[in-house]
């Protein structure tokens, strides 16, 4: 089948971002993954590319381009190559939606030309020790200032991809408590500046997969945000998450789908090239009926990839459209590049092989962005059930 998902314009995009990680990634990757981390210097060189500024309107230094196709094109080629850009697709897919729907005149002039420069790298932090997918459960605070000045920000976040790069934060803060018809009341967005007295970086989580992206602890003790900084309006800060969280599942879903279709190219080339008992590995009929398998799989979830980012594109992503490409694509990335690893044999569980790595950063697929029976339960509530 034909894709069509795509045009020239992105092909040629294409085109680049894989010279640029053949000459600029490949050959220092191993280095960032036993430093956890990118330099932070690799995000200008990704803003020079003009990664940052797609999705930005040109008044602000961008391309004003609105759509997700340039990001669905970074996906595969970084999983076709094996590496990640640590937290820069937190930058882009969490910190930018936020930004475009909520941010004044005002407040975008002051965050849009350095997102687009990476002069002011941005992540997302919801997640606390303790309440996990349950975010009406956040306990941070903050308060407004008896002068209306500013807000004073207490508390703890946790699993924050970005957060030890991050020059602002999006933080998820209770501003007023949650009532007893609903817990979720209450909840406001801050774009918190890094170099605040009070903010802090805790330990830099050492995490199963994904380790190139820096992924931290943060607390917050008084720290003041300037009222100019609040995102939104007051206490409508669950509902905004709600609205943006299509686009972030859509993300995992698509990352997934890329990851599985990769897998099957590291074990087919590996399957030609490895000799056992006197043959190919790719001689063998178990060999080609699982990868066979494989490729079927990844057809499937390419076409479900493909139609959710479609309709993204389009403003018609429903919460549950999300919630199943993100569950379809993530379980056939858990099948798939397991079966892709089991051919590599016991090469597949060293780190050298790409196979390996992959293994391990899909796991969390199932588990950020709402797990998987988060999903389910949200297909499951678009029933009817």
């Amino acid at each position: 089948m034909r894709r069509t998902v795509f045009n020239e314009d992105h092909e040629a995009f294409r085109e680049t971002i894989r010279a640029f990680i053949e000459a600029e990634v490949v050959p220092v990757h191993d280095e960032w993954f036993a430093a956890g981390q990118v330099p932070r210097e690799f995000y200008y060189k990704l803003a020079e590319l003009g990664v940052f500024g797609i999705r930005v309107p040109e008044e602000y230094g961008g391309a004003g381009i609105d759509s997700h196709k340039f990001e669905a094109v970074m996906y595969e080629e970084t999983a076709r190559a094996g590496v990640t850009f640590g937290g820069s697709g937190v930058h882009v897919l969490l910190g930018l939606p936020y930004i475009e729907m909520l941010a004044t005149d005002e407040q975008k002039k002051r965050y849009l030309p350095k997102f687009v420069t990476g002069e002011e790298m941005w992540a997302l932090a919801m997640t606390e020790p303790g309440t996990g997918s349950d975010l009406a459960g956040m306990k941070t605070t903050a308060k407004l200032s008896e002068d209306g000045t500013h807000y004073v920000l207490n508390g703890s976040k946790t699993f924050i991809t970005g957060g030890v790069h991050a020059d602002r934060v999006i933080v998820c803060a209770r501003t007023a408590a949650p009532t007893a018809e609903d817990r979720r009341h209450g909840i406001s967005l801050f774009a918190v500046d890094t170099t605040s007295e009070g903010y802090s970086i805790g330990r830099k989580l050492d995490k199963l997969g994904l380790r190139t992206s820096d992924t931290a602890e943060l607390a917050f003790v008084d720290v003041k945000v300037p009222v100019e900084d609040l995102l939104g309006e007051e206490n409508k800060g669950f509902s905004y998450l709600g609205q943006n969280l299509p686009s972030e599942r859509w993300g995992i879903a698509f990352g997934a789908y890329a990851q599985a279709k990769a897998a099957v190219r590291f074990a087919q080339q590996y399957v030609q090239d490895r000799t056992v008992f006197g043959k190919t590995v790719a001689s063998f009929q178990n060999t080609k009926f699982e990868l066979a398998a494989c490729q079927a799989e990844v057809d499937a979830a390419e076409a479900v990839a493909d139609r959710a980012l479609e309709a993204l594109d389009a403003g018609e992503l429903t919460a549950a459209e999300a919630a199943s490409a993100k569950l379809f694509c993530t379980e056939v990335a858990h099948r798939v590049i397991d079966r892709c690893l089991q051919l590599h044999g016991g090469y597949g569980f060293m780190n050298e092989y790409p196979i390996a790595r992959l293994y391990a950063d899909n796991r969390v697929n199932r588990i950020y962005g709402g797990t998987s029976e988060v999903m389910k339960s949200i297909i499951a509530k678009s029933m009817g059930l």
